[in-house]
């Protein structure tokens, strides 16, 4: 039988990630004991590579209502984390420590400097200054709930074992693996009587069967729409910046879409529409397209495009309108001019499959939220076992909402499992 006297930490966190490092130092900063266990040789790895290495570390959003619908119908679980430490919190938290920011593009909030680094440098010092044991290159290799008054766990890692009155599972899900995110929380929440809701990716690049894609790579389109249908039926839609890649498409309107992509994909054959002009109805585009014309007269029709399009693009188009390049604007025809205008509009593109998790920024799926209780982070399936972050059924949009759930459930998580922590000796 284990003795109280061989429990090492009040509050062994699993997983050194943005969740588990913040509610490790909260946990410490209330008087905890607390250590941190990362598989990775340093914390903070996926943190490091998000926003391309400048860490969009939250949302400028201070409406929790507005924030939660971001969240779609699970989002209100949120809603006890994020009015304890919510976006004015996240802020004050890295500002107070000598992080600087900046609101961007869509309320996006940046570190001022653009490094993912600074946000870590805060997150590191704040574990050090409540004396939080890190332990790095520590794979959990298995957990043991031993039935003891208070409840005891025996954790065996690479590094040895130790044994603690609490756990904080913050392992995050399954995307970037190549970061460490390998779902192994996934097999803990479930030994302890979890349900994990299939884990997909979400956020995600997608890939498409048009082959002119290529051409485009590495072009971004900023200010236009993206509809999804199946059976001729509209079932979501984006506005804002996408990118074309070797494979397909990316960029924040189709990461945050590739969720509803992955799911129509699931039953039958999905198709999208790309408005290259929305600000524009079919009438006044048509219009528009007109005066140019009007405007290139005595042209021929490949050097008419430039004040519609971009120069990459033009090539494309002209293929597809299936209008002679070298044809003169003054001949084009009624029935081309309309051809042309359903492509600016209407630009189809034909997703088959999702780039996956190494390419997905987040998981959908995790553990199920009515097995969490929302206003602790505490397990409804045993005593002294708390969730936070990615590894729980929770996502949100790009924009800097995903982190936020990790800042707010992990802060929570943190302060519950550390005003219960019985100091054993």
């Amino acid at each position: 039988m284990i003795t109280k006297r061989k429990i090492s930490f009040d509050i062994a966190v699993l997983g050194g990630g943005p969740a588990g490092m913040i509610s490790a130092g909260r946990a410490a900063e209330l008087g905890a004991r607390v250590v941190l266990l990362e598989k990775n040789d340093s914390l903070g790895k996926k943190l490091l590579i998000t926003g391309k290495s400048r860490c969009n570390f939250t949302h400028y959003e201070f409406d929790n209502t507005k924030l939660v619908e971001k969240f779609g119908k699970d989002g209100r679980f949120l809603y006890s984390a994020l009015g304890h430490f919510g976006v004015s919190e996240v802020l004050d938290f890295f500002q107070s420590r000598g992080l600087l920011w900046q609101v961007e593009r869509g309320n996006r909030v940046f570190p001022r400097d653009g490094d993912a680094r600074d946000v870590l440098r805060v997150l590191m010092g704040y574990l050090a200054g409540g004396k939080v044991e890190v332990l790095c290159n520590s794979k959990v290799n298995d957990i043991e709930a031993i039935k003891d008054v208070p409840r005891i766990f025996k954790i065996i890692h690479s590094g040895g074992e130790l044994f603690t009155e609490k756990i904080i599972l913050s392992t995050g899900g399954k995307s970037y693996p190549q970061t460490g995110s390998s779902g192994d929380g996934y097999r803990w929440a479930e030994k302890f009587g979890h349900t994990i809701i299939n884990p997909t990716p979400a956020l995600n690049p997608v890939k498409v069967s048009e082959k002119w894609v290529k051409e485009l790579q590495g072009l971004t389109l900023k200010n236009v729409s993206l509809q999804l249908y199946q059976e001729g039926k509209k079932r979501d839609e984006r506005f804002g910046e996408m990118l074309f890649t070797h494979f397909g498409i990316s960029g924040p309107i189709v990461m945050d879409m590739s969720k509803s992509i992955d799911k129509y994909l699931k039953k039958g054959n999905v198709k999208l529409l790309l408005d290259l002009k929305p600000a524009l109805d079919f009438q006044k585009l048509e219009e528009r397209i007109k005066r140019d014309f009007q405007e290139f007269k005595g042209r021929i029709f490949k050097n008419t495009l430039s004040k519609l399009l971009p120069a990459s693009l033009i090539p494309v188009i002209i293929q597809l309108s299936d209008i002679e390049e070298e044809k003169r604007v003054d001949y084009i025809t009624r029935e081309e001019r309309k051809r042309l205008l359903h492509l600016l509009k209407e630009l189809e593109l034909t997703p088959t499959e999702l780039l996956g998790f190494p390419w997905a920024m987040v998981t959908s799926g995790g553990v199920s939220l009515r097995e969490v209780n929302p206003d602790t982070m505490a397990s409804k399936k045993i005593e002294n076992l708390y969730l936070a972050g990615e590894i729980l059924n929770l996502d949100g949009p790009s924009g800097g909402y995903n982190l936020l759930q990790c800042w707010s459930t992990g802060y929570l998580a943190g302060e519950n499992a550390a005003k219960k922590a019985e100091r054993v000796k």
